[in-house]
């Protein structure tokens, strides 16, 4: 992998006041009422750009295309945004609890020379085709890329890791408060620590004065905390470039964004599109978690639920966990344990509720099943439990195809984020949907072994968390 370090565009504190609250979760995963909120949280949200609201009037001369262009180019001219004055290769540090345990992921912003899909980088899920649209009408009309691609790496030696802690170990010392409580200051007089008093900033000085400080520090509405180091030492950007050589890339995240960036590449000749701007992670580091993605499924014509469950007993064995009204809560937690059980043990397990008394633990009965319906699929994709659940259920025995995968009123793809469970039984419940289908997360090693063998998972396969934020660098093109 071909990386080097770059001259980001950064939001100007001087400017935009709080660079935290001009930041933003990345375009996939924002809903309308999510990117109100970020709108008026500052006129300066990259969010304006990345999933601006269209219009009934909108045309070929007035889009969400064309206005983010003028934001780009307003915010330029007012100094908002502001080119570094020096190469670097940025570290990201993103600190976060799951289940009550500490995480920390270390990953470091480069550009990357773009490669065709293949031994250098590997893709690892499928992708749809309107997003991929939408995400190259936005580079098209502004010539930039603001979303990060997100890409995996194996290093034992961990060589980005001991360079950004060492960053992050010359960070000035805690300025302790009378109050007994101690919170990093920055010559601005303002904490650094989000958690007290929003968040701290950089981005007036050079970064050669400011290259141990994190450029920018902030606390999350999921309370992840996101901090950006510059790399700008020779030896040290050297040592990176030298590791990386050496090294072939997943796609954890973003294959639309890369997918885009090769076809503008292609299509524009700008020399520029050449090399892409892509977040780096080892994933040797505990930090690098992969949560599951489940599937609301309704709009199936003519469904009934006794049905469903008779005809998906041919090829699952199905456990029932019934419950009262007062242990509905107990139940779905040993439906969870169970499935969780059965991954483990290498089972092809699938949780799912229709609304009834029970929720249910789907287990696939014969191998050869998915054989006969993905002959052409490794023995590693055809275990993986969101495979088995869109070849057999969604496909075979819903008749959902490609189309209406990718569309909600058919399937809706939820992240395991906290009371994701809980809202998706409430949704069926109230009878917005039909079925809620459970999945186990993706394990590491099934990522390697399908991603090896030049394949791809299922739509919405994986979610890896915390998600890479959008805004911490721009890369104009």
């Amino acid at each position: 992998m071909d990386v080097k370090p770059f001259k980001a565009f950064r939001f100007n504190a001087s400017v935009v006041g709080d660079v935290g609250r001009c930041i933003a979760p990345p375009y996939d995963v924002i809903g309308d009422r999510e990117r109100d909120a970020l709108c008026r949280k500052s006129p300066y949200n990259i969010v304006h750009i990345t999933k601006g609201r269209t219009a009934p009037s909108d045309n070929e001369r007035d889009n969400q295309y064309t206005r983010a262009a003028e934001y780009l180019q307003t915010w330029l001219r007012a100094g908002a945004l502001k080119e570094d004055d020096q190469d670097a290769i940025y570290g990201y540090v993103q600190d976060f609890e799951l289940g009550g345990t500490p995480y920390q992921r270390l990953s470091f912003i480069a550009l990357a020379r773009l490669e065709d899909f293949g031994k250098v980088v590997r893709p690892h899920e499928q992708i749809f085709a309107k997003p991929m649209q939408d995400r190259l009408s936005l580079e098209r009309a502004t010539a930039a890329r603001f979303g990060l691609v997100f890409m995996l790496y194996e290093d034992p030696q961990g060589v980005a890791e001991r360079i950004i802690t060492e960053a992050m170990t010359q960070e000035p010392p805690l300025a302790t408060q009378a109050s007994g409580t101690s919170t990093r200051v920055f010559a601005s007089g303002r904490p650094a620590h989000p958690g007290v008093s929003g968040s701290a900033v950089r981005g007036q000085e050079t970064l050669a004065t400011i290259a141990t400080e994190p450029l920018i520090d902030f606390l999350d509405e999921q309370c992840v905390r996101h901090r950006l180091y510059a790399i700008t030492a020779p030896e040290e950007i050297e040592a990176i470039e030298k590791m990386m050589q050496e090294k072939s890339c997943i796609i954890a995240d973003g294959h639309h964004r890369y997918t885009v960036g090769l076809t503008y590449m292609r299509e524009s000749g700008n020399p520029k599109a050449r090399y892409q701007m892509i977040a780096f992670s080892n994933m040797c580091q505990e930090g690098v978690v992969v949560l599951a993605t489940h599937r609301l499924v309704g709009g199936i014509a003519g469904f009934q639920g006794g049905t469903f469950l008779a005809e998906l007993e041919r090829s699952f064995r199905l456990a029932p966990f019934k419950f009262t009204d007062k242990t509905r809560e107990s139940a779905k937690q040993l439906m969870l344990a169970e499935m969780r059980r059965l991954h483990e043990r290498g089972n092809t397990a699938v949780g799912l509720y229709l609304g009834d008394d029970s929720f249910y633990v789907a287990v696939l009965k014969d191998p050869s099943l998915m054989t006969a319906v993905a002959p052409d699929k490794s023995d590693a994709w055809r275990s993986l439990d969101v495979a088995v659940l869109q070849k057999l259920v969604l496909e075979r025995q819903l008749g959902l195809d490609e189309e209406k995968m990718g569309d909600a009123r058919y399937v809706e793809y939820i992240k395991d984020v906290p009371q994701a469970i809980d809202d998706m039984i409430e949704r069926v419940d109230a009878g917005a949907k039909q079925i809620a289908f459970f999945t186990n997360p993706v394990r590491m090693p099934q990522l390697a072994e399908v991603t090896e063998a030049g394949e791809r998972m299922p739509h919405k396969s994986t979610y890896f968390y915390p998600k890479m934020y959008t805004g911490l660098t721009i890369q104009k093109l």
